[in-house]
């Protein structure tokens, strides 16, 4: 199991023994506490300062996730997780991994409270995660669909074969990006001073579809909300809670079942960590 930045948090908390039910209690519940919710003036002069300054003090998030994750280790989650971040002192891809494999030994011992504030420091949202000599970013910066490093990791792993492994891979939306008047005929600096939004949506499409090419269309099942006509900004807690779930609930309706047969079926053996040598 993989995720980058919120869905790392989903899957350090599924690894961590919690129900679904008890992950969307946690973000319906407390999302506020975390992007806390600001009048229109109090709003602007923060976009302003956020010009110079990241927007958020990651308190409020840890304290969210000791509650939730408590003083649990990586190495003892009751499933294999891959979880990315950048590490931005050597630049240098970053995978947090529990020992699913004989050569990973060290990251067992990490918390899972640090991991997900490590592949959930968004830039400009929060100041990067200073951890044991590394300087770690949220992990969207390279992964933001972590769909290849779950696949690859099966491969190499195990002693599996490509028409062995199904994905199933779920999204926060599919949000295109559409090169803008401005940017075809100006062409400079301000008007693609959004330009990482696409670079984060053809990462995700590239990863997808090499998943689909490596594996077979048919063994990669891709789930996206249906876009919102406004889209939801990253910390619009109060859009995400009343848009995101209802769209999430009919997503289960139509797919549910088909899903329900294909991955829930058959249960999976028990994940064993290899042991500390």
């Amino acid at each position: 199991m993989t995720g980058t930045s919120t869905g790392g948090i989903i899957a350090l908390g599924l690894g961590a023994g919690l129900r679904a039910s008890e992950l969307v209690e946690m973000y319906s519940h407390r999302g506020a506490e975390i992007f806390p919710e600001r009048g229109s003036v109090r709003r602007n002069l923060q976009a302003f300062r956020n010009l110079v300054h990241y927007y958020y003090e990651r308190n409020a998030l840890e304290n969210v996730l000791l509650d939730v994750l408590g003083a649990k280790l990586l190495g003892d989650s009751i499933v294999r997780l891959c979880i990315p971040a950048f590490e931005g002192r050597d630049s240098e891809v970053f995978v947090f991994k529990t020992p699913h494999h004989a050569d990973y030994r060290v990251d067992r011992l990490e918390p899972m409270v640090k991991v997900a504030l490590a592949t959930s420091a968004a830039p400009t949202f929060f100041r990067p995660l200073e951890h044991e000599g590394y300087t770690l970013v949220d992990g969207g910066v390279w992964a933001n669909n972590p769909i290849m490093l779950a696949v690859v990791e099966a491969l190499i792993c195990f002693n599996l074969e490509r028409d062995q492994i199904d994905v199933l891979s779920i999204g926060c939306g599919d949000d295109p990006y559409i090169v803008s008047e401005a940017q075809l005929n100006s062409g400079g600096k301000l008007a693609w001073n959004d330009v990482i939004f696409a670079a984060m949506r053809l990462q995700s499409l590239s990863a997808t579809n090499q998943a689909r090419l490596l594996l077979s269309p048919a063994a990669v099942r891709r789930i996206d909300p249906p876009f919102p006509a406004e889209p939801i900004a990253l910390n619009d807690f109060r859009r995400s809670l009343t848009e995101l779930i209802p769209a999430a609930r009919a997503i289960v309706d139509q797919h549910g079942d088909q899903l329900a047969r294909d991955f829930l079926s058959t249960p999976a053996p028990c994940y064993r960590p290899q042991p500390m040598t």
